[in-house]
């Protein structure tokens, strides 16, 4: 691929509620870059080549079970996830996405979580409405590079921050959420962008989210 040739990114849902109208118009907002939204057995019953012809994998699902027996479901989806991380092919993971198989511990390590399965405060572990100040923890990195710091509307979760080998991006002070926001990882041979945010259009709307998704991707796919 070119490097003046669109992006090509899989995004892949599944098992979870969002508004599909506003998140399509957030997505199709970024210029350059051509979404393939899909459920997750639609992605992964694909042919390989085609799979692999993505720039990014980004992922807003949710399906909760592990994808560990000799069921359908654990034939289906194991091996094309764990074959993420080839050449030139980056890894997205948005919001729900993080927790999207709380009990695997592959998941975890390609997300940078700890345990989601319980709250690190006292509380809920998620809430959603909540105004959040984010801040910018490095203005060097391309994603978050000329970046203010700036509010908005989103679900906090309360679960353990990014583990070691995160490179941390975006942060928050607000009592009930995770201090990190956004950060970066190396899965293999892929970069990979983590982001916490992105709840509903009260997030997809924010002018600053926009653009943390748009570089996100552009980051990813080696583009910025």
């Amino acid at each position: 691929m070119t490097a003046s040739a669109q992006i090509k990114v899989a995004m892949v849902t599944g098992h979870h509620e969002y508004d599909v109208v506003a998140f399509q118009q957030m997505l199709r907002s970024i210029s350059d870059v051509d979404f393939y939204p899909q459920h997750l057995e639609d992605f992964c019953i694909d042919e390989a080549e085609a799979r692999f012809a993505y720039d990014v994998v980004a992922f807003y699902n949710y399906q909760q079970e592990t994808p560990q027996g000799d069921d359908y479901f654990s034939r289906t989806y194991r091996e094309p996830l764990e074959g993420l991380g080839r050449p030139g092919q980056g890894v997205f993971i948005l919001h729900h996405a993080l927790t999207a198989f709380p009990h695997w511990p592959y998941w975890l390590e390609l997300c940078g979580m700890g345990d989601t399965t319980r709250a690190l405060r006292p509380g809920p572990v998620s809430r959603t409405d909540q105004r959040l100040r984010i801040e910018v923890a490095d203005d060097t990195h391309p994603v978050t590079a000329g970046l203010q710091a700036w509010d908005m509307v989103d679900e906090v979760y309360n679960f353990p921050d990014a583990m070691e080998g995160s490179h941390i991006l975006l942060t928050t002070e607000h009592p009930e959420c995770m201090r990190t926001i956004a950060w970066t990882r190396r899965h293999r041979q892929s970069r990979v962008f983590c982001l916490q945010s992105g709840h509903d259009n009260q997030t997809f709307a924010d002018p600053s989210f926009r653009k943390i998704v748009e570089r996100g991707v552009r980051w990813a796919a080696g583009r910025i």
